[in-house]
């Protein structure tokens, strides 16, 4: 995926030194806004950038309530509150807010964490790819930098 991003680079870097820092900053907007719609439908839909589905919660054996789980994964993650975009005239970029992020994390890369912030039980979560990019978002890039340019030029 990196290789592709790269060649994304390669093409559109030529263009988009000619534009003006402020046009450049506008488009860099214009597409993390539209990388984190993307993502946060993603979570919705609790499938990962490769398109696989989350694997999904288990039950934990400590938890005195049993029961059906019935709130999906990350709903509060997936707002924009928690999830941020941040923008200049040489990067574009979404994230998730300090405050969240270690959990994000914790579950992005399949990381040992807390149950509860008072327990003393730890468990491995399995890797569930919250951000990313797929080949949708590379036409979605290309053809938001495409229409910005079609205007300035």
């Amino acid at each position: 995926m990196a290789d592709e991003l790269n060649k994304l680079h390669d093409y559109a870097s030529g263009i988009l030194t000619q534009l003006s820092s402020n046009n450049r900053s506008i488009l860099a907007r214009e597409i993390a806004r539209r990388l984190r719609e993307n993502n946060r439908k993603r979570i919705i839909a609790q499938h990962q950038p490769d398109g696989t589905s989350f694997e999904p919660r288990k039950q934990q054996k400590f938890i005195k309530k049993r029961g059906k789980i019935r709130r999906k994964m990350f709903t509060k993650l997936r707002t924009t509150k928690f999830l941020r975009t941040a923008a200049n005239s040489n990067r574009a970029t979404v994230q998730f807010i300090s405050s969240v992020s270690r959990i994000a994390r914790i579950h992005h890369y399949g990381l040992r964490g807390r149950v509860n912030k008072n327990d003393s039980w730890t468990i491995k979560y399995p890797s569930r790819r919250l951000l990313g990019i797929n080949q949708h978002d590379y036409k979605m890039i290309e053809q938001i930098t495409v229409a910005h340019l079609a205007t300035k030029l």
